[in-house]
C-alpha cells in the first residue's frame, strides 16, 4: 500500500481511527506516551491503586501493519508531521486526534507509564492519610472524584465548591437526573457549596497533604487536608500552526465539517476533545467520530466521494460514584439510578472494552 495516515494521539479516538484503517493504509500512530491510559478509570485507581494493571495499556499489539511512533507533534501541516525529534512523516491523510489536558487526577501529564503511576500512588497516600477533603469543580470529574472517596474512605469529609447554582453546571441534563445524584451525595455525606467560589486557592498544590484553611467569596471558610482541582479542561492544539489554525475557535478547540474534516484542508481530519463539535467530550464520543473518519478515508482510499457525516449526541451521561453508585442519562430510556449505572459503568469502568481495542484480550 503506498497510501500513508497520520494518526496524530493514541487516546480513545486515535486507536480507534488507527486500528479501522490498520487493515487499508499503511498507518502511522504518534503518541508521546510509552502505554494507552485508561482515563475512564483514573480516578478509581487513586482511591484504589489495585488498577495499576488495568489503567496503562501497552500499544504494542494494537497495528498488525502500521507502526507507532513515541514521539509528539511539534507541528502539524497539510501532508506531514513534525516530530519533537524533528523527523518528518509525510502523510496522505492526518488524523487529529490529540485531545485535551485537564487537571491531575483525572489526566496525568506524565509521558512515561511508571512515573505517571507513581505520582498517582503518592497522591493516594496523601488521600488515604486525610481526613478532609476539598474539591473544586461540580462538574463530571468533581462528581465522580467525591463519589469514590466516600466509597473508599466513608468517614473522610468531602467538600465540593462551585460558582455554579447546581451541580453539573449549565450541561442540558434534566432536573431528574442532577436530583438523583444529589441525593446519593447526601446519602454520602458529601456537602456541596455552590453558588460561590474560593477567594484564593488553598497553599499547597493540588494532591499534596497538609491542613489548611480557605475562604469562599460569600465569607465561609473550610478546612481541610488535601485538595484537588476538578474543572479546567483546555484543547490540545497548540503544535497547530499556518491553515490548521485558522480552523481554531476561540476556545483553541478545531472546527469541523460534518465529515469531520478540518475547513479548507481535504486530508485533514479531527476526532475527539480536539474539535469544537458542541457535544460533551467523552470517550465514547471519540469512539464514534473515529469509525466515521476511517469510514471516510476508506472511501476516497477507494475513490468514492459520498462522505459519511457525523452528528452530535443528545446529551447524555453515565456517571459513577465510586462502583455501586451513580446515576445516568439518555433521552431513549430516560434517567436510571446506582444499581443500572453500577452495571453499565461503575464496577468495570469499560476495561474489557479497551483490551479488546488494544488486542490484549488475545
Amino acid at each position: 500500500m503506498s497510501t500513508t495516515v497520520a494518526v496524530v494521539g493514541g487516546g480513545y479516538g486515535g486507536v480507534t481511527a488507527a486500528k479501522a484503517l490498520d487493515e487499508f493504509a499503511d498507518v502511522v500512530l504518534i503518541e508521546p506516551r510509552d502505554a494507552f491510559v485508561h482515563n475512564v478509570a483514573i480516578l478509581r485507581h487513586l482511591v484504589d491503586p489495585g488498577w495499576s494493571g488495568r489503567l496503562f495499556f501497552p500499544y504494542d499489539r494494537l497495528l498488525a501493519r502500521g507502526k507507532v511512533i513515541h514521539d509528539r507533534a511539534a507541528a502539524v501541516e497539510a501532508g506531514a508531521v513534525t516530530l519533537g525529534s524533528g523527523d518528518r512523516v509525510p502523510a496522505d491523510y492526518i488524523v487529529l486526534a490529540t485531545g485535551s489536558r485537564y487537571p491531575f487526577p483525572a489526566k496525568v501529564e506524565e509521558t512515561i507509564a511508571a512515573e505517571a503511576a507513581d505520582t498517582l500512588r503518592d497522591a493516594h497516600t496523601a488521600l488515604a492519610a486525610a481526613t478532609r477533603v476539598l474539591l473544586l469543580g461540580a462538574g463530571p470529574v468533581g462528581l465522580e472524584l467525591a463519589g469514590e472517596i466516600k466509597a473508599a474512605w466513608p468517614d473522610t469529609a468531602v467538600t465540593i465548591v462551585d460558582p455554579a447554582p447546581d451541580i453539573l453546571g449549565a450541561t442540558a441534563l434534566p432536573g431528574e437526573l442532577r436530583a438523583e445524584v444529589r441525593r446519593q451525595l447526601d446519602e454520602a455525606g458529601v456537602e456541596l457549596v455552590l453558588g460561590t467560589a474560593l477567594s484564593a486557592e488553598p497553599p499547597h498544590e493540588p494532591g499534596r497533604g497538609g491542613a489548611f484553611t480557605v475562604t469562599t467569596r460569600s465569607g465561609e471558610r473550610l478546612s481541610a487536608d488535601i485538595w484537588f482541582r476538578c474543572h479546567g479542561v483546555v484543547p490540545a492544539t497548540e503544535y497547530l500552526g499556518g491553515g490548521l489554525a485558522d480552523a481554531l475557535d476561540e476556545k483553541g478547540a478545531l472546527r469541523v465539517g460534518p465529515d469531520l474534516r478540518v475547513p479548507g484542508h481535504a486530508g485533514v481530519f479531527a476526532i475527539g476533545d480536539v474539535t469544537a463539535i458542541p457535544e460533551a467530550k467523552m470517550a465514547k464520543a471519540a469512539e464514534q467520530q473515529a469509525a466515521v473518519v476511517a469510514a471516510n478515508i476508506r472511501t476516497l482510499l477507494e475513490g468514492g466521494t459520498d462522505l459519511a457525516t457525523y452528528s452530535p449526541s443528545s446529551p447524555g451521561i453515565a456517571l459513577p460514584l465510586g462502583p455501586h453508585g451513580g446515576a445516568s442519562y439518555n433521552e431513549t430510556v430516560g434517567v436510571l439510578g446506582a444499581e443500572a449505572t453500577s452495571k453499565i459503568k461503575g464496577t468495570s469502568l469499560r476495561v474489557e472494552s479497551y483490551l479488546e481495542l488494544l488486542n490484549l484480550d488475545r
